[in-house]
């Protein structure tokens, strides 16, 4: 089973199955592919995280997040949200690829060759393929920007698209992706093509350097682990809020949360409250290697008895915050061992910086910006420090084997949307399609926001509603399937049986075997 966001990418993935390769191989096929046509969400210039796992349930994390300029003295405060000072921090996606057609190699043997796992994503971007309604969208959304960015608008120039057979090509985008396939995938970082993305980056005014390619890296580290309800929850550890995940669902098991039935207004209040309870100390996560974060004291169950006792269960706790956006793209795969692969590929905002490396056809991310310059703050920018990262891919395992695979879109509505799916899916029994389906929130002031707002789908219900403005809850509707809702993806895998589905918010499948 695999599923994304887009089905060209689920049919690159399910064709690699099909030929016999690892649920790693078909992984980096669909990210490969949604690098080419679902460049607003991700890309080559972007990040990617992984959560892997044979059969028995030996699991790792593949942190595949790109590192601060080393020359940072020319970037202003606060960082700009686009642009060549907001291209600040490498780009791992490629690594992470390579790193995990390395691991899968070593670990369980044999399969396709990494370049020929590129094949689909070269070939869509020669010959060209429709544009999506997601794609459109955030063209449109961001038409009135786009004439500032660098290089952009002559590489993602629409306007011949005249009918629905005409197709978008990317021909910059796949003679990069060619020599990546034909020189290996530290050409992105040490190569040929390395020498071209340095040089246009620096040409548009960014402070990254060959030097800063070369010493990007993908880390294999341990995933973090929670007990619930006779599962393992695994999450990527710090600069990532995987840890904020799972603080969120470990509250959600002390207050109850199975008691409380899916649709009614004591269900939402109590997803939404623990969920503020852990937002509260979230700007403590940042890169371990400047600023270590006892995980062990953070999910400690002192901790979580002081916080689940702050829960009011009948008064909305008041939420001024600011909304963080940021777009992704969540895949995933399981084959036929039972090997597995949770994986978010981002460039965070739609469309990243904007800044196109030279003529490689390379978006850059803008990843940068979500550092502080809060001298204070552990997530304060320094020089080759990884950023907070808002993607945490999830696994849960049960009896010791993959048994859930789920990830969302979103940045802050990461932690929301997938507390509400595994809730639903684990404490309800929701089927995967119909957790996706569900009505979901966003908790947070957007700037369009005129007051502390719970933005939630109007499908919830009147008196769902209601109940939940007598709490005090500040209510912004949004309508059924909102695409602000983000894009999730879920497989779920038991008794020989496997079920997966793609959001109905977004362009995605889950194709299967």
């Amino acid at each position: 089973m695999v599923t994304s966001p887009h089905h060209l990418a689920s049919e690159a993935g399910r064709d690699v199955l099909a030929a016999g390769g690892s649920a790693i191989d078909a992984a980096i096929a669909i990210g490969a592919t949604l690098a080419v046509v679902y460049p607003h969400f991700c890309g080559l210039g972007g990040d990617a995280i992984w959560i892997v796992s044979d059969e028995t349930g030996k699991a790792d994390t593949l942190s595949g997040i790109g590192q601060a300029a080393a020359n940072i003295s020319n970037i202003p405060a606060p960082i700009p949200l686009r642009g060549p000072m907001s291209a600040i921090t490498s780009a791992c996606v490629v690594d992470s690829w390579g790193t995990a057609h390395d691991f899968a190699r070593t670990r369980w043997g044999g399969g396709p060759s990494f370049a020929s796992l590129l094949e689909p994503a070269i070939a869509l971007a020669e010959e060209g393929f429709p544009l999506s309604a997601s794609q459109a969208f955030w063209l449109d959304f961001r038409r009135s920007e786009m004439g500032t960015w660098a290089g952009f608008s002559a590489l993602y120039d629409t306007s011949h698209l005249k009918t629905e057979s005409d197709l978008v090509r990317l021909p910059q985008l796949a003679a990069s992706l060619r020599m990546i396939a034909r020189d290996g995938y530290r050409s992105f970082y040490e190569g040929e093509l390395a020498a071209k993305i340095a040089e246009g980056l620096q040409a548009a005014g960014s402070p990254l350097s060959a030097a800063d390619l070369a010493a990007t890296r993908t880390r294999v580290e341990p995933p973090l682990r929670l007990g619930y309800r006779g599962l393992d929850l695994l999450a990527p550890p710090p600069p990532t809020q995987g840890v904020s995940t799972l603080e969120i669902m470990a509250l959600l098991d002390r207050i109850g949360i199975a008691e409380a039935a899916a649709d009614n207004a004591d269900y939402y209040h109590l997803v939404v409250e623990a969920i503020k309870q852990a937002f509260l100390s979230r700007t403590d996560i940042a890169d371990p290697d400047f600023s270590p974060l006892d995980v062990g004291a953070w999910l400690a169950p002192e901790r979580l008895a002081d916080k689940a006792a702050r829960i009011d269960r009948q008064a909305a706790l008041p939420w001024p915050h600011r909304f963080k956006t940021g777009d992704t793209v969540f895949f995933a795969a399981v084959d036929a061992h039972g090997r597995s692969a949770s994986v978010l590929q981002s460039i965070y905002f739609d469309w990243g910086s904007g800044v196109v490396a030279g003529d490689t056809g390379i978006l850059w991310q803008n990843r940068g910006a979500a550092f502080s310059r809060d001298p204070a703050s552990p997530n304060r920018l320094r020089p080759g420090a990884r950023p907070f990262y808002t993607l945490n891919p999830g696994m849960t395992l049960k009896d010791g084997r993959p048994h859930l695979l789920y990830g969302t879109q979103g940045a802050d509505g990461q932690p929301q949307t997938l507390a509400t799916l595994l809730s639903r899916v684990i404490d309800h029994g929701f089927d995967p399609a119909a957790a996706l389906a569900a009505p979901r929130f966003l908790l947070g002031r957007t700037f369009s926001d005129s007051r502390d707002s719970l933005k939630i789908e109007e499908s919830v219900g009147e008196e769902v509603l209601n109940k939940l403005a007598q709490r005090g809850h500040e209510i912004s509707l949004l309508e059924p399937h909102s695409p602000i809702s983000g894009q999730a993806g879920l497989i779920r895998v038991e008794n020989g049986i496997i079920e997966g589905a793609h959001d109905p918010r977004s362009d995605g499948v889950a194709l299967g075997l």
